[in-house]
């Protein structure tokens, strides 16, 4: 049974039907709703022995407040914010996680929820910085961003503390920083899997190269992520075979196939780790060179 899915366990039978009520744990426990209430809510004097015996109960039955009912008694309105990279295309990898987030607000405005919406480029800092400091000024209740700069990021995360206002992670992970959730995958772990791949295909004394196609590298939590997976998993491996990173400024389609054309034929790599979806660039890059023996790794799938 789901975890969203509730049942009772009243009078001694299970109990399928219906959504667990406060009547029910107090019918339970045998203590007046007040109580259960006061327990709830943290409010109120009750004994502890009579708290202990409510929550014991409250955790058997898996009760969970009905926070959307909730909303609607109090008539509150609440706000919560996106801080997400503009989208490049219609078709680019931040696009669907806006279109998820409209989509949702649809389903939620009765209940008088509303959203704002803040974007940045992928390749300036300070627009995340202004943009953040913008969002704060509305005092969300909430707020998903999305932490792509990493030093930019904890001083969001640092105001957003200080203000008391929940965050939840998309993408890219900063671990113990307080969100209440991370939505995305382990770029540490990505990393790994893709060292693993290529020393499959590749020979144990072949070189390899990581490219990153970015500005500011150090400063993508993501990207310095994967790199230190990939190289972990040939540590751990006791596998002492060379392996470089090059940064490539990805701002001209030409000179990044012209910068990686010239560190291909200086350092013959065996395989290529490319740590963000501009794997396209790499793959343009051999095509073009005619040297498409070489093992290619990358992220995320995009339509060009």
């Amino acid at each position: 049974m789901g975890k969203n899915q509730v049942y009772s366990r009243i009078d001694g039978e299970v109990n399928t039907s219906k959504q667990i009520r406060i009547k029910d744990i107090a019918r339970r426990a045998n203590v007046s709703i007040g109580t259960v209430d006061r327990v709830l809510h943290h409010r109120g004097e009750v004994s502890e022995e009579t708290r202990q015996k409510v929550l014991s109960i409250i955790d058997e039955l898996g009760y969970q407040p009905n926070i959307l009912a909730s909303t609607l008694a109090s008539n509150k309105q609440y706000v919560f914010a996106t801080l997400f990279p503009t989208p490049l295309s219609d078709e680019g990898y931040w696009t669907k996680p806006v279109v998820g987030v409209k989509s949702k607000i649809t389903e939620l405005r009765q209940y008088g929820i509303t959203h704002e919406s803040f974007t940045y480029s992928q390749y300036d800092p300070a627009e995340f910085e202004d943009n953040a400091s913008r969002m704060l000024t509305l005092k969300p209740d909430g707020v998903v961003f999305a932490p792509f700069f990493f030093k930019e990021s904890l001083h969001l995360i640092a105001d957003l503390k200080e203000k008391n206002i929940p965050f939840v992670l998309l993408d890219s992970n900063i671990p113990g920083q307080g969100q209440i959730a991370y939505i995305g995958q382990n770029s540490f772990q990505c990393g790994m899997l893709s060292a693993r791949l290529l020393s499959i295909v590749t020979g144990p004394h072949e070189n390899l190269m990581v490219i990153h196609y970015a500005k500011e590298m150090d400063n993508q939590n993501h990207l310095v992520q994967r790199e230190m997976g990939f190289y972990e998993w040939f540590r751990q491996k006791k596998d002492d075979r060379t392996i470089r990173t090059f940064e490539i400024n990805d701002g001209d389609l030409s000179a990044c196939i012209n910068q990686l054309s010239v560190l291909i034929d200086l350092w013959h790599p065996a395989g290529i780790f490319v740590t963000n979806s501009k794997v396209y660039l790499a793959a343009r890059t051999l095509e073009l060179s005619g040297k498409d023996q070489i093992h290619l790794i990358g992220h995320d799938l995009l339509k060009l």
